[in-house]
């Protein structure tokens, strides 16, 4: 059976792993000042910072466009796929998945099967990547697959702080109200997925105090979740301060030195929601360990 692969820009996926596995991406659209950039294309992080450090309004993000949608789906048709997978950053920040579902309910002919990640960011990309693997090896139906990326998104956690909480409470991203509390006294928030959505669990005063809180916290929640240290994947994921994340990366690795450990940087989709100086700390299964 031929299946094809489709996720959105979000999922921070390498053009060495696009090319390897033949993955379709569909880039998110950022709209600053009525000018809209495409993600992965003509903006990255450190352009849409910039941007707003010279004074251009407030961003905001959208998802792919539905006829841009259509014409990959057609040209996978035509190109002979049986199925095809869409993994799409969470329908908790996003409507793509909502949109897919109706394009996989109104054109039966394409065999679609959209897979809401649930989160987003290099996380998602290592659900995608394991779908690619899937497909390589060709012995698993679509059917199949679906069921064996949701095992694997079950082993996704995550902790995040944000400096500044103008992005998520402007752009709507977050789903309680400390966003308001939090940028009056100086408190930030700690930030989990609760499902689909960014929630704010908690809160503390200073950044410094709520990146050692959620550093014990993750390292608390990491040797409880049920994955042998050394097939746990620690992501460390960071907003402009590349210093943050060393120091957390350390002070964690120090409590767990087995696992396999990633500095990553916020995509300017992402970006856009969190600002800059955010942090987050995230794990799952090692999928580059897993057997398919």
């Amino acid at each position: 059976m031929k299946i094809a692969l489709v996720t959105d820009s979000t999922a921070n996926l390498s053009k060495e792993e696009i090319e390897k596995y033949n993955i379709n991406v569909l880039p998110i659209p950022i709209y600053i000042d009525d000018q809209e950039y495409l993600e992965g294309i003509d903006i990255d992080s450190e352009k849409l910072f910039e941007t707003q450090r010279n004074g251009a309004g407030f961003p905001s993000t959208s998802q792919p466009k539905m006829g841009e949608l259509i014409a990959t789906f057609d040209r996978l048709k035509d190109e002979g796929y049986d199925a095809i997978i869409d993994i799409c950053l969470s329908s908790g920040i996003s409507g793509s998945y909502s949109t897919l579902m109706g394009i996989a309910q109104s054109n039966p002919e394409y065999k679609l099967y959209p897979i809401d990640s649930k989160i987003t960011i290099r996380l998602m990309g290592y659900l995608v990547l394991a779908v690619a693997k899937m497909i390589e090896k060709g012995t698993y139906t679509p059917e199949e697959i679906v069921a064996k990326v949701e095992e694997i998104r079950d082993t996704v956690d995550e902790l995040f702080v944000v400096d500044d909480l103008n992005n998520l409470s402007r752009g709507g991203r977050l789903s309680n109200a400390a966003a308001f509390i939090g940028s009056i006294l100086n408190i930030k928030p700690l930030l989990t997925f609760d499902g689909p959505k960014i929630v704010a669990y908690d809160k503390v005063r200073s950044m410094k105090r709520a990146t050692k809180r959620i550093e014990s916290e993750a390292i608390e929640k990491m040797k409880a979740c049920g994955i042998p240290e050394d097939k746990l994947r620690v992501l460390i994921i960071q907003s402009n301060d590349a210093k943050q994340a060393e120091d957390a990366m350390a002070d964690i690795k120090a409590e767990l030195p087995n696992a396999v450990y990633e500095l990553d940087e916020f995509d300017p989709v992402v970006a856009t929601h969190l600002g800059e100086k955010s942090l987050g700390i995230t794990w799952m299964i090692d999928v580059d360990q897993m057997e398919f």
